[in-house]
């Protein structure tokens, strides 16, 4: 910290009559005058930066004036009153009046300390002192008074700020002002008196100031907020009015600090008054358009019922409203109220004042620097000389915040036109950012390790056009994908885009704990897409998608071994050996070339895209596959989805429900062989299934190995009957997932509002339910029978002539015995193949999940608990997903 004086010890005594700046100027007694008091000249002394002249403007002596004590107290208050000097004072000598003066130092640098929890750029934009000023201790005084403040606001009202001034050659000074921030003041304590009707904890509920507690350690509505008391004020008026009580008022409500300076204590006093009831409520309508009968009786008050000012102004925003969709964009709707205290009632008359019916004038755009003005202009739901809809309003600013390429709550503004009846719809926009260049990292438990990269503008040009490259690395799939879309086609309203894709994905199944790749799919190809719109939130999309499909197996590890060279795959004689890989894997491998067109219909009012709180999203699709190619089927899918804002309480309810069939089209030949490839089947698990591991539900084969005779480990362990007892332990089963041609999944989830401090840190609890199933494929044809290995050492000679021995297990069939006992042969190549899972049963699962906008990326975290599963069925507690862009 800089060494320095405290500010108000800066005044020092210079001359017979001095004063500073920071005191009254004290009367000086003027030198003992000659017998004539005439004032023969006026000099000053000590002057440094300011001209002897100036300073001599500033007082109202003059030569050939009656110098006087009087004249002389009134130049000391005049230079006092500039603050340009911290020393001055007065003197006469027989008529030669002396001022000497001390000049304020000019400020070199303003410091800060002590202040960690508000940054300089946020505390030096409130001081008025700066660099090359004058220094003057009103400003200082001032200054401090406006950081204390700042504190305030931020709850800290036990902060101090001590000023200090560091002395500097040529009359220069810094100004420290050493902070001590001191703790954030909480509410201790929330006192209510004069409550009989509602109990303390009823009314302080209502309030958005909370009291501190150890459970709302991260809410920021613990602390003292002298606007937000204010604010909690209306909302006890609000609740009272709400439930009728139309007399109630806050009598005072008084904030007291306590003693350490640490907390605030709250008290209200209140009077609550009587309940009132509805009495006659009637509609008096000067519009020719509407009946007042008529509107009478589609109100939702009820004479009657208790009285609600809640209720009252949703009726005036209703008629609004309604005026406003038949074209009455001014429309005035005033409640006119009649208190009968004798009988608690309360009347009430909505009156709808004329106005004249409005039209478009035009449609003005702003702001709009890169967007061309067609971007804009066809979202609007209005058009020049339209009849004013405020329903066309409401629609039209969505659509605008839909497009994501403007600041957010954009609202369309409305300004009254050249006649009463005309109006002017403006679009102030501000452009945001459109481009985005993003490169990311991850770790997910389904994946490992996830690279991505990808690039896209979405306002390409300023015409409304998206642009993207995208590309994904992780330990199970690659991708990479260009695409374009044109929301408005030779600018109508026919939406058009276009992808060119590769993707590998290196398919596993689960032994011992660890996944090993199976086969892998490679498929490169591209979709078109055109869309049109059928209603405001309706739409129909048709597509045509062309895939080729490469889908192999590691030769090496699952092709027989025909020559016996102990090398797999080597020859084309050699095939796969469906003992290693599972007949069913082995009937999938090959080439295929896939013609898909495909239809959708969607219904959208979700209010947001990214984070809906409110709305529904309905989406029927089918796809054909035979369009020429090799693959001929018919895919059905269905998804809905509805999210309610619960009471406007910031718990979003969501309910989701999906499901899709496929039918073949072609029946494949061989028993056991399910008509649709295994690649073009419904796989169900996590992600979108929580609580069950990847593909982790739904038809599987699951592949058993014989237990080892302890006393024997090289021969499998006998049952009392002879028969091989098999290892039926989950994590020393090989377990392959075959997919399914049906599925349903259904998902019941609410989201849980926090605190204002825990929002801002990003954190989103929510309890959640899943329900769903995968089933239906032809039962696959098992390795039923036991098997051996033999081992074969093959002496092999390279072209150098050098010799070397390869050692290879050649697997053959063991006979069964014609009593139906399997002779007992080595454990290790005894297996027993089961098919599970094939069942339409739901499963279900429940559990909590936290969203966590975290300083290195986004985090999800689930933890499940599964409800109810069938036999084969890999169900997981804990799932999560983090990554981080840079």
């Amino acid at each position: 910290m800089l060494a320095g004086v405290p500010v108000g010890a800066l005044a020092q005594e210079q001359g017979e009559a001095t004063t500073t700046s920071a005191q009254p100027a004290p009367t000086a007694t003027p030198a003992p005058a000659p017998s004539a008091n005439t004032i023969r000249s006026i000099n000053v002394v000590g002057a440094e930066r300011l001209e002897p002249t100036t300073i001599l403007s500033y007082i109202r002596l003059r030569v050939g004036q009656e110098y006087t004590s009087a004249a002389a107290d009134e130049a000391l208050k005049d230079l006092g009153a500039t603050e340009l000097f911290a020393n001055f004072s007065i003197r006469n000598e027989n008529g030669n009046v002396i001022l000497n003066v001390t000049e304020n130092p000019v400020i070199n640098r303003i410091v800060l300390e002590g202040n960690d929890r508000i940054d300089n750029d946020k505390i030096l934009p409130e001081i008025r002192l700066a660099p090359r000023q004058i220094f003057t201790r009103s400003k200082v005084r001032a200054d401090v008074a406006r950081i204390i403040e700042l504190y305030k606001r931020q709850g800290r009202f036990a902060a101090t700020v001590e000023p200090q001034m560091v002395e500097l050659p040529q009359n220069r000074v810094d100004i420290v002002f050493e902070i001590e921030e001191g703790p954030k003041s909480k509410v201790r304590q929330i006192n209510i008196i004069g409550n009989e009707i509602f109990s303390d904890g009823e009314l302080r509920s209502e309030m958005v100031t909370k009291q501190s507690r150890f459970f709302r350690l991260f809410s920021s509505n613990t602390s003292y907020d002298p606007d937000r008391l204010a604010f909690d004020q209306q909302k006890l008026r609000q609740f009272y009015l709400t439930e009728g009580y139309a007399d109630f008022r806050v009598v005072s409500a008084v904030a007291e600090l306590t003693p350490d300076q640490r907390d605030f204590i709250i008290t209200y006093v209140v009077e609550e008054g009587e309940r009132y009831n509805f009495g006659e409520v009637e509609v008096d309508s000067q519009l020719r358009d509407f009946d007042s009968e008529t509107l009478q009786t589609g109100l939702a008050i009820q004479s009657g019922d208790f009285y609600n000012a809640k209720l009252v102004e949703d009726t005036v925003e209703s008629l609004t409203e309604l005026a406003g969709r038949f074209g009455y964009a001014f429309a005035d709707v005033q409640p006119r109220f009649n208190r009968n205290p004798d009988d608690k009632t309360m009347d009430i008359t909505f009156v709808l004042r004329q106005a004249p019916r409005v039209y478009v004038e035009r449609v003005d755009i702003n702001g709009n620097t890169l967007s061309q003005d067609k971007v804009i202009r066809r979202e609007f739901r209005l058009s020049e000389g339209d009849a004013f809809n405020s329903i066309g309003v409401q629609r039209t600013t969505a659509r605008i915040n839909s497009l994501g390429y403007y600041q957010e709550n954009f609202e369309v503004t409305q300004v009254e036109g050249s006649a009463p009846d005309r109006i002017v719809l403006e679009a102030n926009v501000e452009e945001q950012p459109t481009g985005e260049l993003q490169f990311s990292a991850g770790f997910s438990s389904i994946e490992r390790f996830i690279l991505a990269g990808s690039i896209r503008q979405r306002n390409f040009r300023g015409r409304g056009q998206t642009v993207g490259l995208s590309l994904n690395l992780s330990q199970f799939s690659r991708s990479a994908q260009l695409s374009f879309t044109e929301p408005y086609l030779f600018d109508r309203n026919i939406s058009a885009g276009a992808d060119i894709y590769r993707r590998d994905f290196n398919s596993f199944n689960r032994f011992d704990r660890t996944r090993e790749n199976t086969f892998e799919q490679s498929t490169t190809g591209g979709s078109v897409r055109v869309g049109v719109p059928l209603t405001e939130f309706m739409s129909l999309v048709g597509s045509y998608t062309l895939n080729y499909d490469e889908v192999s197996l590691d030769e090496t590890q699952f092709f027989t071994d025909t020559n016996g060279d102990g090398i797999r795959g080597n020859s084309p004689e050699d095939t796969c050996d469906t003992f290693r890989s599972g007949r069913f894997l082995c009937d999938q491998l090959g080439n295929r070339l896939s013609s898909i067109v495909g239809l959708s219909l969607n219904y959208n009012t979700l209010n947001n895209g990214f984070r809906p709180t409110r709305g529904r999203l309905i989406s029927l699709s089918t796809e054909f596959a035979g369009l020429g190619g090799d693959v001929r089927y018919l895919r059905f899918r269905g998804k809905a989805q509805q999210f309610w804002n619960v009471f406007d309480s910031g718990f979003i309810f969501s309910l989701s429900l999906e499901g899709g069939t496929i039918h073949p089209l072609r029946e494949r030949t061989g028993v056991g062989v399910d008509d649709v490839f295994l690649t073009d089947r419904f796989f169900l698990g996590e992600p979108q299934f929580r609580g069950f591991d990847i593909r982790g539900v739904g038809p599987r084969v699951l592949r058993q190995g014989a237990l080892p005779d302890p006393l024997n480990p090289n021969f499998a362990l006998l049952d009392e009957d002879g028969n091989i007892v098999f290892n039926e332990e989950r994590d020393r089963v090989r377990d392959d997932a075959l997919g399914g041609r049906h599925y349903y999944l259904g998902r019941a989830e609410i989201e849980i509002p926090l605190g204002t401090g825990a929002r801002e840190l990003g954190l989103r609890p929510s309890i959640w339910m899943d329900v769903g199933a995968l089933w239906n494929i032809e039962t696959p044809v098992l390795n039923s029978t036991n098997f051996f290995s033999e081992r074969v050492e093959t002496v092999v000679t390279d072209s150098d002539g050098n010799e070397s021995t390869v050692v290879s297990f050649v697997t053959t069939e063991n006979p069964i015995a014609a009593d139906g006992v399997t002779p007992n042969t080595p454990s290790s190549a005894n297996i027993r193949e089961i098919f599970v899972g094939d069942s339409s049963s739901p499963r279900i699962t429940a559990g909590i999940g936290v969203n966590w906008n975290s300083p290195f990326g986004p985090f999800r975290i689930d933890v499940a608990q599964t409800i109810r599963k069938v036999e084969g069925d890999d169900d997981k507690q804990i799932t999560f997903n983090v990554g981080t862009q840079f």
